[in-house]
């Protein structure tokens, strides 16, 4: 069967790793230590995908530069000390090991930093699968479509090869703006009546779902 994608970009949180919980948590207890109001359960959700500080903007407003650095500082360590704890969605693993055999190009685009992608790479096993990776602290927040631009540069595949999946229409938004395909997961952070206006080819409930899709159609 021919492929009709070359490069298959994935979010991270929400979308191969199941840490929303932990995202969450840590938003709402470094909001409280940094005197600002506890944003709550569907709130704080609603904006994972975006850069931390473009996620505490959002969620605040106009706050002082002191309450942002603050809550900013204090995420990290509440995310960092459970970053550990954070497992692949079931069947995740085995879903890119298997892509990257059938010699798809894969990438991750995600709102994390650095040096904490590059730690869950390593705990997770799936840094030896993904050739390519951007960061929020290295292109502009989602859905600024720099990060799948500067992929598909990398490896010089064009826009109606790539594929992006991802679980909030941050994601699916940036596909938008970069003009490729997108595949929506509502497993993640965003529930479907969010991700629907962005026109994934499809949306998946779990993890499985997605794989078969990819077996039969990417």
């Amino acid at each position: 069967m021919s492929k009709r994608f070359d490069l298959i970009v994935f979010d991270w949180d929400g979308t191969l790793a199941n840490s929303t919980q932990i995202i969450v948590d840590s938003i709402r207890k470094s909001a409280l230590e940094a005197g600002l109001d506890d944003p709550g359960q569907e709130a704080a959700s609603s904006i994972i995908g975006l850069g931390l500080r473009e996620a505490i903007q959002q969620l605040f407003g106009v706050i002082t530069q002191e309450q942002l650095q603050h809550m900013a500082t204090r995420y990290n360590v509440h995310y960092h000390a459970r970053e550990d704890d954070v497992v692949l969605f079931a069947g995740a693993k085995h879903a890119v090991s298997r892509l990257n055999d059938q010699g798809y190009m894969l990438g991750v685009a995600t709102g994390k930093g650095r040096k904490g992608l590059n730690h869950a790479l390593e705990h997770s096993g799936l840094g030896a699968y993904m050739h390519g990776t951007r960061c929020v602290d290295e292109c502009q927040s989602k859905p600024h479509p720099q990060m799948l631009l500067e992929l598909m540069d990398e490896f010089g595949v064009e826009p109606e090869r790539t594929l992006m999946v991802g679980d909030t229409s941050f994601d699916l938004q940036m596909a938008q703006n970069a003009k490729v395909a997108s595949l929506g997961v509502t497993y993640g952070a965003h529930p479907l009546e969010r991700l629907l206006p962005h026109s994934p080819l499809a949306h998946f409930d779990d993890f499985a779902t997605l794989d078969q899709w990819l077996v039969l159609n990417a």
